[in-house]
C-alpha cells in the first residue's frame, strides 16, 4: 500500500467541478484506469496496490462494475460543462491489470469509450506482468480495442529480480512479447536499474536481452528508495546496500549508448522509442505519458487515482473497499482537490517539460531564470544549438543532473 494521500481541499460529494473552471473544449483528454491488485508486493513498490490479504472486503470479481460506476459519474460531471471530448489515450495501470480477466478490462474500456468516445488512432495501453500474458489474453485485449502492451520485465538477471521481489520467470518475458506481437499490439518493456547487488554487467545483460526482444519502446527507471517500503526498511537495518549514485549514473549512460546504437531515441529522461525510420514511420513514444508531461487533461479512475482538468487536481480515496462504498452510495470517490498557484504550476511545468527531448520554450521560463541558461550551457547541462533557437533541451549530462537544472531555473 502507498503512503498517505496528500492534503488538499475537501472534494464535493457529487464530484462537480468548480463553476469558474475553464475547460478547453478542443484540448486533448485522456483516461487512466487503475487496477490496484497484485499477487505479491514488490519490496521497492509504493504504488497504491493490494494483495489478497489486504483487500478487507473489497472484491476483484466486482471491481470492473465498480469502476464503471465512476465512469458514469465522470461523464455526467463533464457533460454539465460542455461538449465531451473523445479520448486521445487510455492507460490501464496498477498494480497488475492483467490479474483481472481480459473480459473485465474489455468491459471497462468499452464503458469509458462509450462514455466519451475515442479519437481516431488513439493509443490504448495495458500494463502487464509477464506471467499473466497468454496468446488468448493478448488476442482478447486487442479485440476489445487495446493497441499497446507495457510489459514489466525489470531485469533479465534472476538475482536482480529476487532483490526486487519480482516473481515472474525471466523466460516468460519473451513469451509475453511474442503473444502481444502476434495479436497486433505495440510492445513496450520496462526495466529498473540500481537494485541491491546489481553490477554494471548485470545491467548490460538486461539491456541486451530487452533490445533482443525487438520492442517498440523501452523504459529504464533508476531504483528509488521510497519511505515505508520493505526495501527501505532493509536498507535502514543494513541488510542490503543503498543504491550507488555513481553506479546508477554509469548504468544510465550505458543504457543511452546501447539503446541509441540499437535504433532507439530518448524522448524523456527515462524513456526511449524506436526511431520512426526504423519502424515504418510510426511514432512509438508513449502518448499517454506525454499527456502527463505536457500537462493536458486526464481523469483517473480507481482507488487512489489522480486526475487533472483545467488546472484542478483531485485524487480518490485509496482503499478499494472505501472506493466501492462511496460509489455504491452514489457519491464521488474523490478524497480531496487542489489548485496549484502560479508559482507551483510553473515549477511543475519546468520539472516535466525539461525532461523531454522536445524541450521547453525559453520564453516559458521567467526572465530572471533565463539569464542562467548560458551558465547551464557552459556547464554542459543544456544543448547550445536548441537554446539558440529558443528551446531548452538537456544534454546527456543534463539528463543525469536534471534536478539541478530545474533548481537553477526555479530558485
Amino acid at each position: 500500500m502507498a503512503g498517505p494521500l496528500p492534503l488538499g481541499d475537501p472534494a464535493p460529494a457529487d464530484g462537480r467541478l468548480p463553476a469558474d473552471l475553464r475547460i478547453d473544449p478542443d484540448g486533448p483528454f485522456s483516461a487512466y484506469l487503475h487496477v490496484p491488485f497484485c499477487r505479491v508486493r514488490c519490496g521497492y513498490c509504493d504504488f497504491n496496490t493490494y494483495t489478497a490479504s489486504e483487500l478487507r472486503g473489497a472484491r476483484q470479481d466486482t471491481y470492473a462494475d465498480t469502476l464503471i460506476q465512476e465512469i458514469a459519474l465522470a461523464r455526467d460531471v463533464l457533460a454539465e460543462r460542455g461538449p465531451l471530448r473523445p479520448l486521445s489515450t487510455v492507460f490501464f495501470g496498477g498494480g497488475t491489470p492483467t490479474l483481472l480477466p481480459a473480459g473485465d478490462l474489455g468491459r471497462m474500456l468499452g464503458a469509458v469509450i462509450g462514455a466519451f468516445g475515442i479519437a481516431e488512432g488513439a493509443e490504448v495501453t495495458v500494463e502487464a506482468n509477464p506471467d499473466t500474458v497468454t496468446a488468448e489474453v493478448a488476442e482478447e485485449l486487442a479485440a476489445a480495442g487495446v493497441t499497446r502492451m507495457s510489459i514489466g520485465m525489470q531485469s533479465a538477471v534472476p538475482h536482480v529480480l529476487a532483490a526486487l521481489d519480482r516473481t515472474h520467470r525471466p523466460e516468460n518475458v519473451r513469451t509475453a512479447v511474442e503473444a502481444a506481437r502476434a495479436a497486433g499490439l505495440a510492445v513496450s518493456v520496462d526495466l529498473i536499474y540500481g537494485a541491491p547487488g546489481e553490477s554494471l554487467e548485470d545491467w548490460r545483460s538486461s539491456l541486451t536481452t530487452a533490445i533482443g526482444l525487438e520492442p517498440d519502446h523501452i523504459s529504464a527507471y533508476a531504483l528509488i528508495i521510497e519511505d515505508g517500503t520493505k526495501l527501505a526498511r532493509q536498507i535502514r537495518r543494513g541488510e542490503v546496500p543503498a543504491p550507488d549514485d555513481d553506479l546508477q549514473a554509469d548504468m544510465y549512460e550505458l543504457a543511452d549508448g546501447l539503446l541509441g546504437e540499437a535504433g532507439f531515441d530518448w524522448y524523456e529522461v527515462s524513456n526511449w522509442a524506436r526511431r520512426p525510420a526504423d519502424h515504418g514511420g510510426g511514432d512509438q513514444r508513449s502518448r499517454h505519458n506525454m499527456a502527463y508531461w505536457r500537462g493536458t487533461d486526464w481523469w483517473g479512475f480507481g482507488p487512489g487515482a489522480h486526475s487533472h482538468v483545467a488546472g484542478l487536481r483531485w485524487w480518490n480515496v485509496k482503499h478499494p473497499a472505501a472506493y466501492a462504498q462511496r460509489l455504491a452510495a452514489g457519491d464521488s470517490p474523490a478524497a480531496a482537490t487542489e489548485r496549484p498557484d502560479a508559482e507551483a504550476a510553473q515549477l511543475e511545468r519546468i520539472l516535466l517539460r525539461s525532461r523531454m527531448s522536445e524541450g521547453m520554450p525559453l520564453d516559458a521560463i521567467a526572465s530572471d531564470a533565463r539569464t542562467r541558461v548560458a551558465g547551464l550551457i557552459a556547464d554542459g547541462l543544456v544543448d547550445a544549438g536548441p537554446a539558440l533557437r529558443g528551446t531548452l533541451v538537456l544534454t546527456l549530462r543534463g539528463r543525469l543532473l536534471a534536478d539541478a537544472v530545474v533548481r537553477a531555473l526555479t530558485d
